[in-house]
């Protein structure tokens, strides 16, 4: 199936931003009888994923049980069957990373786009949002795309972009941080064997650089106190860097300095590796399309998740999936890095409340932009929390949209029932505890 070039105008659903909550959102959306459109603004469907090279794409399991199932496990194991791939041995304990399943990002974008057209969503690649207006119909969007501007209506809209960049358009207030984590620029080098490097050497060589300021100390590591660069290249270039720049890559003026700069460092890093021994033959196979961005901005939600929600394990009135991860709050030094892992057999849920602007109606965010304070963002902002939230906001748009009414006005049930018949775990009809052990 070809993606559409239909003239129709009119849709149930737009969804905005084609990464992991967007693509399992158009997916949900569509599958639930809505007629959805699914823009992206890059060349390919996947997000973090595929154009940043985060191809781990967070935890679907906590303490040895399920907890994240739908329409996110269904890609992610289909990739998994499709590329020869193999799932982890699930562990109760142990670091979190054990418990990560590693996708083929072609794959993946390849079924993200299959997925979606199998579920008659239409697509439209290349496309941002230029404008958004409210009516007493719904929405008036003018999207922009290679062509120029292109009018669409809809009832119902989700904003996956990440940084709620169409919830500012359309006039919502986000919550912008002090301070925002680093950025990563993920890279794949070949043409040296790790275990047959002097990594103390290498360490040594790149301290003097750095104080010689031919390289920067993010360039091969994370953290500028702390200085070593094995884990770079234990895993070739793999998020092995942080990225600093000036500006909010929310916008595309602050996103072009990060992309900029990522670039810098990753050339940075392999000049300086090309002058020490071992690294001779040192190849660069890949580049990420994209910086991975970890923070801009929340939205100001009806609901506000807060780190005391969820190292508790709450679980909202109105939860519509689980998140697990530990809180993760990347510095550029050991003392602003924030690394701790919730308590034994705690679990966090995500509320209809905080995917929903304040002041806001026919109009929902899903993914990392959700409406929580820092330190409880930086746990659920991963790939695999967005996808269940993704689900979740797919499910209510279509709902709201048969129903003519606004997200929270549906009832809780009838959200749970659609949820669970797309094969989501809801946490009110299904409590940590009597979730199966795998």
């Amino acid at each position: 199936m070809r993606p559409s070039n239909s003239r129709k105008q009119s849709f149930d659903v737009l969804v905005i931003g084609g990464g992991s909550a967007g693509v399992v959102a158009a997916i949900q959306s569509s599958r639930s009888g809505a007629r959805t459109l699914l823009v992206e603004k890059s060349a390919r469907l996947g997000g973090t994923t595929v154009n940043a090279g985060i191809n781990r794409p967070g935890l679907f399991h906590a303490w040895g049980r399920q907890i994240i199932r739908g329409i996110g496990w269904e890609l992610v194991t289909r990739t998994i069957k499709e590329s020869g791939g193999s799932l982890p041995q699930f562990q109760a304990g142990g670091a979190h990373f054990c418990n990560q399943i590693c996708v083929d990002p072609m794959t993946y974008a390849h079924l993200c786009d299959q997925l979606v057209l199998d579920a008659e969503c239409e697509l439209r690649l290349h496309t941002m949002v230029a404008s958004i207006r409210e009516d007493a119909q719904g929405w008036e969007v003018q999207l922009c795309g290679k062509e120029g501007l292109v009018p669409v209506r809809c009832r119902q809209v989700i904003d996956c972009t990440g940084d709620a960049n169409v919830a500012v358009l359309a006039g919502y207030e986000v919550c912008f941080p002090e301070a925002t984590q680093p950025a990563t620029l993920s890279c794949q080098l070949s043409g040296y064997i790790f275990e047959e490097i002097d990594v103390d050497a290498v360490n040594r060589a790149f301290r003097d650089a750095v104080q010689r300021g031919e390289v920067m100390a993010t360039d091969g590591c994370w953290w500028t106190d702390k200085i070593d660069v094995s884990g770079f290249l234990k895993r070739y270039g793999a998020n092995g860097n942080h990225v600093v720049a000036g500006g909010d890559a929310r916008d595309s003026v602050g996103r072009t300095a990060f992309e900029v700069e990522g670039r810098r460092a990753v050339f940075r890093m392999v000049q300086f590796l090309r002058r020490q021994p071992g690294f001779e033959n040192l190849r660069v196979d890949a580049v990420s399309p994209e910086v991975g961005v970890r923070e801009t901005v929340t939205i100001r939600g009806r609901t506000t998740v807060s780190i005391e929600d969820y190292r508790s394990g709450r679980v909202w009135e109105d939860a519509v999936c689980y998140s697990f991860y530990p809180v993760d709050l990347h510095g550029v030094d050991t003392k602003s890095w924030y690394l701790v892992p919730l308590e034994s057999g705690t679990v966090g849920t995500v509320p209809r409340g905080s995917m929903l602007p304040e002041g806001s109606r026919n109009f929902q965010v899903a993914g990392r932009c959700f409406s929580s304070d820092r330190y409880a963002n930086s746990a659920m902002r991963v790939q695999v929390s967005c996808m269940a939230m993704g689900q979740a906001a797919g499910a209510m748009a279509a709902l709201a949209a048969s129903r003519n009414c606004d997200p929270e006005e549906l009832p809780m049930a009838a959200v749970w029932d659609l949820l669970e018949a797309n094969d989501a775990i809801v946490p009110e009809r299904a409590p940590f505890s009597s979730l199966a052990v795998v």
